[in-house]
């Protein structure tokens, strides 16, 4: 505590990450990273922009990147915003589109800093509880009455429960009064994105990350894309705070990422894969695994408490995130989708402490 703090430091929670161990040889299955290195043309154009990155300052625009993004994604130029990662680009978002005199909605287990962003902007919140089967129900948002904004990670995090598109498509429909963002930050692996409901609803923000299905974590690029309209608000947020939100190897390293889409495929089927035979082996073990759309999946074992199991997991060098609260995700364990050696090893470790 400081006299000198400004007055809403004092009332601040900051949001925690996942932990960064600085212990050599851990099977590290806990932040949702990639367990596979990025495209070798990434490696390359970083290589390539050395000289220039560390003198010249970036493109304060990002014009290459956002025009294979563009190109990617089949929309125009000026339709994309990119930040340091999603989480910037959604600091943006809460900044400059959700600061309204109403609660903003999102669902009450989903991605906690949500409430850390809306805290630090003086932003109003109404969490809306998941269901039984820890889903988000989109009739509850549309009878929710006025809202500064809707945000909804799709597949919802830390569950990996995915909403189909005609889902996302009543949502945006049914509140053209209000800002729904789509947070996509997982949807590569198995999730309907809701990118083809931009063109005909001026509402809709989709926001991106390239830190997951890219292999690009340790470099922090993520996108937005949305009518231009929306996207010139973002950029009003941007250029009155940091006008080079890129460095120039970040530039280099994510315009190569989008261009090497057959890497990007394979590197992601392997990964669903994974996925699949890691669900096999927790629930040959008895665990329950909810539906995962995402390179993670949530699990409990009815049996044995969560914090005990990750606990046990660590003390055989197995990191797993492990939530206390709400209460009612305490029972769960987060376990990202490693190589299948990690995956064994989990499966084995958990088979051990489980008595299986």
């Amino acid at each position: 505590m400081s006299r000198y703090w400004s007055e809403v430091v004092h009332h601040l929670t900051p949001y925690v990450p996942g932990e960064q161990p600085r212990i050599e040889g851990l099977v590290k299955l806990n932040t949702n990273e990639s367990p596979y290195g990025p495209s070798p043309a990434v490696l390359a154009a970083i290589a390539a922009a050395t000289d220039e990155a560390l003198r010249l300052y970036p493109d304060p625009q990002s014009h290459a990147l956002r025009e294979v993004i563009a190109a990617h994604h089949g929309v125009a130029v000026d339709q994309v915003f990119v930040g340091n990662g999603s989480d910037e680009v959604l600091a943006h978002v809460w900044m400059a589109l959700l600061r309204h005199p109403a609660p903003l909605l999102f669902p009450d287990i989903s991605y906690s800093f949500y409430p850390v962003y809306a805290r630090l902007y003086g932003i109003e919140t109404r969490p809306i509880p998941l269901d039984a089967g820890f889903r988000v129900e989109v009739n509850d948002y549309l009878a929710a009455g006025p809202c500064a904004g809707i945000v909804i990670p799709n597949p919802n995090a830390p569950t990996g429960i995915a909403l189909a598109l005609d889902a996302l498509a009543r949502l945006v429909r049914g509140r053209q009064d209000a800002v729904v963002v789509v947070d996509e930050a997982y949807v590569d692996f198995g999730a309907d994105t809701a990118l083809p409901l931009v063109a005909d609803n001026p509402n809709l923000l989709v926001v991106r990350t390239m830190s997951k299905s890219r292999a690009l974590a340790g470099l922090r690029v993520g996108y937005c894309i949305g009518q231009a309209s929306l996207i010139e608000g973002l950029n009003r947020v941007k250029d009155s705070f940091n006008s080079y939100p890129l460095d120039r190897l970040a530039l280099a390293g994510a315009t190569a990422s989008m261009r090497d889409d057959v890497w990007f495929a394979q590197t992601r089927a392997r990964i669903v894969a994974s996925r699949a035979r890691m669900v096999a082996g927790l629930e040959a073990l008895g665990f329950e695994v909810l539906p995962s759309a995402a390179n993670f999946v949530f699990a409990r074992h009815p049996a044995h408490a969560g914090a005990t199991l990750a606990a046990g997991l660590r003390s055989r060098r197995i990191l797993v995130r492990h939530f206390r609260e709400p209460a009612r995700i305490a029972p769960f364990l987060r376990i990202t989708v490693g190589t299948d050696a990690q995956c064994d090893a989990l499966v084995a470790a958990l088979g051990e402490m489980v008595g299986a």
